[in-house]
């Protein structure tokens, strides 16, 4: 499931940073920290390689 836009795959990023204890979880906010509460790092991985070249930074809520 590639990411719908730039932020998403940041958020992506920073929830596959904390999972593999690069980062500590508690940095976590917001979507991120969802993200890593409910997404397998497998998930994770598939989000935040995704291009962001074309994606907008925030994806339209419509």
């Amino acid at each position: 499931m590639p990411a719908k836009s730039g932020a998403q795959q940041k958020a992506a990023g920073a929830a596959l940073s904390a999972k593999r204890g690069d980062t500590p979880k508690g940095e976590l906010k917001g979507p991120s920290k969802q993200m890593a509460a409910s997404m397998s790092e497998k998930q994770l991985e598939e989000l935040a390689s995704t291009k962001r070249k074309g994606k907008p930074e925030h994806a339209s809520k419509t």
